[in-house]
């Protein structure tokens, strides 16, 4: 298999004594080794890293100058047959000015040196007695001792392959516009950054903050590594913090203050930063902004083997697994879908809502949304019709919920059976009705919606529809029956999310009684009760024995739509999130069906109704997602390998 744009990349913090050049070029050998052992293809180290940051006005010593020049030459040849791009800091004597630089390196020779850009002389720092700011330097080069015309400049991008590294030096960062924007429009998809930020309280919660929203600015992977606890203590503290950042989020991070060599490492995924490059419009028009012409240096490594894949993939990508923060989200989503629908109701001037409850996950959550959109516009719950429409799958348990539900919230609750309607309907059509095929179904999913936007009528009201993401991915909904209404609260939700909802509201937002009714609805089987019920009453079609899991779907979506992988890529991610809840054939056989429901449905994600987005991915035909009914699908299929 390729490597799929996977990379490894590390950070490393060396333990070093204040300008003994010796001592610290032995332990950066040491963390070069150390990442290397991890598989990876970049390690960063920290600003001036090869002197150590603190040596104040020793940097004026010639004696501290050659040596350092000397340690890199040692690097280089340390680097000889090492497939590993190194960045490391140290100074630089040139024209008479001595500037703070990242030297990288790979295979016995220095590719290129940049120069920091922004040179603190305030508060704590006072850099400028020292360094000189390399800001506008551009295409120049620089001879050493040992090697001659070296690239010199703010305006580098080493490359390898798609692989494209930039770098800049702590301060940078920090600034208005960091020099990582530029190098980022300009190609660049990983930058490091060579730090040497000392800690004071709250300054590591800052400092990350600003790693991950540059990561998310420049849509790359951002590797930061700072000084530690062995920098001079005269004045200052450093903590030797290292940050691994993909595209906002922080993927690996180390505990500060160790006093051993550390090195951390994780695999960052560069196909899904440069899709996400590719779709995003802005970040393309930003490119002629860039006040210098690139300078593009290539090297090539000689494998991409990333070791073993631990890259944590999450089971459920909608779905935060971090508690607070998934509370947090449910409570952001919910008053998202409160507000698109109340500026719905405001907007028609309608008093009244119909909805269908099935005593399902969707049609609660939507019932949900509207008891609080009309509590919040100060409207009476007796202005929401809850019809329930039993049928020939109707079970007592989702009936009683569905009952129970809507007189506990006060709605205005009408019961319709269904059933002899759809036994004339059998017969006006020629249908027998002990064939349970597709039109046995649809005709009662279509009886529901015609009795529901009839009743809508007849109030003046909006209906609201029930329908999820998931269903609307799989094109799991009849066509012109539970497809259809007049606003679609849960159309960006996908069914993982619904569940933690419903959850959600169950523990924080009602009664217990009504959360106890809630909690019972989380528990039965999603079903679209189209089909009888077996001999003890109870459920007998279960949407996910039919159409696989939804867990498996809403994974499928998210990495199809969200990341536009191929099915491959997806099957390779689905085996790491899902290695112990289905085997790969399992896994292949539900993704082959997702890509065949997913292209042949699209007609019915073309005329769905309006509705609010709420999460990164929404298949609205309006903005999010545009795609032809009638697209071959065997590309995709024929790439699951």
């Amino acid at each position: 298999m390729s490597s799929m744009d996977f990379i490894r990349l590390s950070a490393a913090c060396p333990v070093t004594n204040v300008a003994d050049v010796d001592f610290n070029l032995k332990n950066i050998k040491i963390c070069i080794d150390k990442a290397l052992n991890e598989c990876s293809k970049l390690v960063v180290f920290p600003e001036l890293a090869v002197t150590s940051y603190t040596c104040a006005d020793l940097f004026l010593q010639k004696l501290l100058l050659d040596k350092s020049n000397k340690a890199v030459e040692d690097i280089c040849k340390y680097s000889i047959d090492k497939d590993i791009l190194i960045a490391v800091g140290a100074p630089l004597n040139y024209n008479s000015c001595i500037y703070n630089c990242a030297y990288i390196i790979f295979n016995g020779s220095i590719l290129g040196i940049v120069p920091k850009s922004y040179i603190p002389n305030y508060e704590e720092f006072y850099e400028r007695r020292w360094f000189t700011s390399g800001l506008n330097i551009v295409d120049e080069k620089v001879d050493l001792y040992f090697q001659k015309n070296i690239p010199f400049g703010v305006n580098i991008i080493f490359s390898s392959g798609d692989f494209k590294f930039g770098f800049e030096i702590c301060e940078d960062l920090w600034s208005v516009v960091p020099p990582s924007s530029y190098l980022s429009l300009c190609g660049a998809n990983i930058i490091g950054n060579l730090s040497a930020s000392n800690d004071i309280v709250s300054k590591s919660d800052y400092r990350r903050n600003l790693v991950s929203s540059q990561s998310a600015r420049c849509m790359c992977a951002y590797v930061y590594a700072s000084c530690g606890v062995f920098e001079s203590s005269t004045d200052l503290v450093f903590g030797g913090e290292m940050i691994i950042s993909e595209n906002g989020s922080l993927i690996k991070c180390n505990d500060r203050f160790q006093r051993e060599n550390e090195v951390i490492t994780s695999i960052v995924d560069l196909e899904r930063l440069n899709m996400q490059r590719i779709k995003n419009i802005s970040f393309r028009d930003a490119e002629n902004t860039v006040p210098f012409k690139i300078s593009n240096i290539e090297f090539k490594f000689k494998n991409l083997d990333y070791g073993k894949f631990d890259k944590l993939v999450s089971k459920h990508p909608f779905v935060p697994s971090d508690e607070n923060q998934r509370e947090e989200r449910c409570r952001e989503i919910f008053n998202l879908q409160t507000s698109g629908l109340g500026k719905r109701v405001e907007h028609t001037g309608l008093k009244k809502a119909v909805i269908g409850i099935s005593g399902g996950l969707d049609s609660t959550l939507a019932l949900l949304v509207t008891v609080k959109t009309f509590d919040m516009l100060k409207i009476s719950r007796k202005n929401i019709i809850t019809v329930t429409l039993p049928g020939f799958g109707t079970t007592d348990r989702t009936y009683n919920n569905a009952v129970n539900l809507c007189r506990n919230l006060d709605t205005d609750f009408r019961e319709i059976n269904i059933v002899d309607a759809c036994l004339q309907h059998f017969k006006d059509i020629g249908h027998d009705r002990e064939i349970h095929d597709v039109t046995y179904e649809n005709v009662q999913a279509r009886e529901r919606t015609q009795i529901l936007m009839d009743i809508a009528n007849k109030e003046g009201g909006l209906v609201i529809g029930t329908g999820d993401l998931s269903e609307l991915a799989l094109g799991w909904c009849t066509y012109n029956g539970d497809h259809m209404s007049m606003y679609g609260v849960n159309c960006s939700v996908p069914k993982t999310l619904v569940r933690y909802l419903v959850g959600y509201v169950a523990q924080r937002e009602v009664s217990r009684e009504i959360s106890s009714i809630l909690i019972d609805i989380l528990e039965t089987p999603v079903s679209p009760e189209l089909l009888p019920k077996d001999s003890e009453g109870k459920i007998a079609q279960k949407t996910e024995d039919i159409v696989g899991p939804y867990e498996l779907h809403d994974f499928f979506l998210y990495y199809f739509v969200r990341n536009n992988f191929s099915p491959e890529k997806i099957l390779f991610l689905a085996k790491a999130a899902f290695y112990d809840c289905y085997d790969e054939n399992t896994i292949k056989k539900w993704l082959k069906l997702f890509i065949k429901r997913f292209f042949i449905q699209q007609f019915k994600r073309s005329a769905i109704p309006d509705g609010p987005k709420v999460g990164t991915v929404s298949l609205s035909p309006r903005g999010d997602w545009r795609m032809p009914s009638d697209a071959g699908m065997n590309l995709w299929i024929n790439n699951v390998k």
